[in-house]
């Protein structure tokens, strides 16, 4: 059996990766580069989603947590093990207990994938420690432990093996349109499948309306935005935003400092950029934290996510991911980095169970 895959971000490359794998003769095709949009714009963590806890996604938690375990892995050189602190202040809406309930269900989520166990930390070797975090309202630090990957170096890794198993890949071909029969359009002309795999991140639901096919599912399309600064950082941290009851990651990355991320709804033809609101709001945590650190911004970047069933908060919203299938077409809507692998043999199983 044939089967073309449409997106080249992480869902696709694991979804044409499954189907290969089952045997299928697999075409990726990807209108830009391979993970050139949203995949290569995260923050850069292999986790479960520590915050997901307080919205009751314990399912998905788990699921990451173990698939977190597959990708360091098998792929140890694009990824490590990172701590990450989480400091709590006498005005934090998170409290120094939840914190550490939370902590005990992650890693009792985690099991026998568990990266190493939860920690409070010491307030006088932090202190004492090079960081420069804020000391003042200072209640407790904890630390636990999560992945860091490249994400790009990471999916394009993954890419490698979906080609070693068959699968052809079409960078810079777009798909125009396609058909609940089987087919794409490409350049003008139809070409038939026994399987179509609409796995386009934000632009899933875009590419089904075009094509005038009707879908259950829809998407929330939030811009998360990220900043590099000019300085390194000595630890990890998950911080507590003071403008709202969001959190933020504050972490070393290629000898820099990336802080992210936001979280803002917009149109799909709106440009994905990081704005001046953004920005400052990022460098706004940062000097709240660390006010007697210098650094300026060297670098930003920014990725639109796919949120499936909507939410008014869109920090409020769920990483889970949905298929829907219409008669040789299957469809998927949202999908975490981290879960990728599993996305991509939910797909093969529609495939092989049809």
């Amino acid at each position: 059996m044939r089967a073309a895959v449409i997106g080249g971000g992480i869902n696709g490359i694991m979804s044409a990766w499954a189907l290969a794998q089952n045997k299928l003769d697999v075409d990726l095709f990807e209108r830009g580069r391979l993970m050139g949009a949203t995949s290569s714009a995260s923050t850069k963590l292999l986790h479960g989603g520590l915050r997901y806890l307080e919205q009751g996604h314990f399912k998905l938690v788990r699921e990451s947590l173990r698939e977190r375990q597959w990708w360091m892995m098998e792929a140890p050189h694009l990824t490590k093990r990172l701590q990450i602190k989480i400091p709590v202040y006498e005005d934090d809406r998170r409290s120094a207990w939840m914190i550490r309930c939370g902590l005990t269900l992650y890693e009792w989520l985690a099991g026998q994938a568990s990266l190493g166990s939860w920690q409070r930390c010491s307030l006088q070797e932090v202190m004492r420690s090079p960081d420069d975090l804020r000391t003042k309202g200072l209640r407790a630090v904890f630390a636990f432990y999560d992945g860091q990957m490249d994400d790009c170096a990471l999916g394009l890794w993954a890419a490698e093996k979906a080609v070693a198993a068959g699968v052809r890949i079409h960078t810079d071909t777009a798909v125009d349109a396609l058909s609940q029969d089987g087919s794409v359009q490409v350049a003008g002309q139809w070409h038939r499948y026994d399987w179509v795999v609409n796995v386009a991140g934000p632009w899933a639901r875009h590419l089904l309306d075009i094509s005038g096919i009707p879908a259950r599912h829809d998407l929330d399309l939030v811009r998360g935005s990220h900043i590099l600064l000019d300085c390194p950082s000595e630890s990890a941290f998950l911080l507590q935003a003071p403008q709202d009851d969001r959190v933020c990651f504050v972490l070393p990355y290629q000898g820099k400092t990336l802080v992210g991320t936001t979280e803002v709804r917009q149109q799909l033809s709106d440009p994905i950029c990081c704005s001046s609101e953004e920005m400052n709001y990022l460098l706004e945590l940062y000097r709240h934290y660390f006010p007697s650190k210098e650094a300026k911004v060297c670098g930003v970047f920014s990725g639109l996510r796919p949120l499936v069933r909507s939410h008014r908060d869109p920090n409020k919203a769920g990483r889970e991911y949905a298929t829907e299938r219409s008669q040789r077409l299957i469809s998927v809507f949202g999908g975490k980095w981290t879960t990728s692998r599993t996305l991509g043999l939910k797909v093969a199983e529609v495939v092989a169970s049809a």
